[in-house]
């Protein structure tokens, strides 16, 4: 389905580990979409699944957020949306499977590569004063990497180790194809 301007409807989902600059990203190819004029919704997943308690085996609450994205990923197609930014983490083929129905919309996901150690030190900036939460989010960010790598559920990958929140975002626009150029996607397998 094409919006007027020929710009067709698609998501493009930005994971990565916690402290890998997410939302950050998201927002800023917002940004640029805004500035191009593209229609777009920006959507960072964790505030769509922020509900308490989680049930039992839905440790992150995937199965509210996919509801929750359906009912705002409608608002938004209907208001005119033809591209859908999302902040958030997939971990299994379920998940993937779970947000595409969700959209309606084809769904691409970029992965944020960014060294742990860097994830790390931002994590400390943020968490400072919360030992706690530190902790937990120190422990987090190396154990969903792992994760993230052995699932391979990404269509590409962005190392953003070394780029600015800008850069990043165009380098994801760029390989997304939402730029105006082709996209030079690897194939998923």
């Amino acid at each position: 389905m094409d919006y007027p301007g020929g710009t067709a409807r698609g998501a493009l989902l930005i994971t990565g580990t916690v402290g890998a600059g997410k939302t950050s990203v998201a927002a800023m190819v917002g940004d640029l979409l805004g500035r191009a004029r593209v229609p777009h919704a920006v959507i960072d997943l964790d505030d769509l699944a922020r509900a308490w308690p989680s049930p039992p085996g839905d440790r992150f609450n995937v199965t509210i957020t996919a509801r929750n994205l359906r009912a705002v990923a409608h608002n938004y197609v209907a208001a005119g949306a033809a591209r859908i930014v999302l902040a958030g983490v997939i971990e299994t083929p379920a998940d993937r499977d779970r947000y595409q129905h969700a959209l309606g919309v084809p769904l691409t996901v970029c992965r944020l590569r960014v060294d742990l150690p860097l994830v790390q030190a931002r994590l400390t900036r943020r968490h400072d004063g919360d030992r706690s939460a530190l902790e937990w989010y120190l422990d987090r960010s190396t154990e969903l990497d792992a994760i993230l790598e052995a699932a391979a559920l990404e269509d590409f990958c962005v190392r953003a180790s070394d780029l600015t929140v800008a850069l990043t975002a165009a380098a994801v626009i760029r390989a997304v194809g939402w730029d105006g150029s082709p996209a030079a996607l690897p194939a998923r397998g």
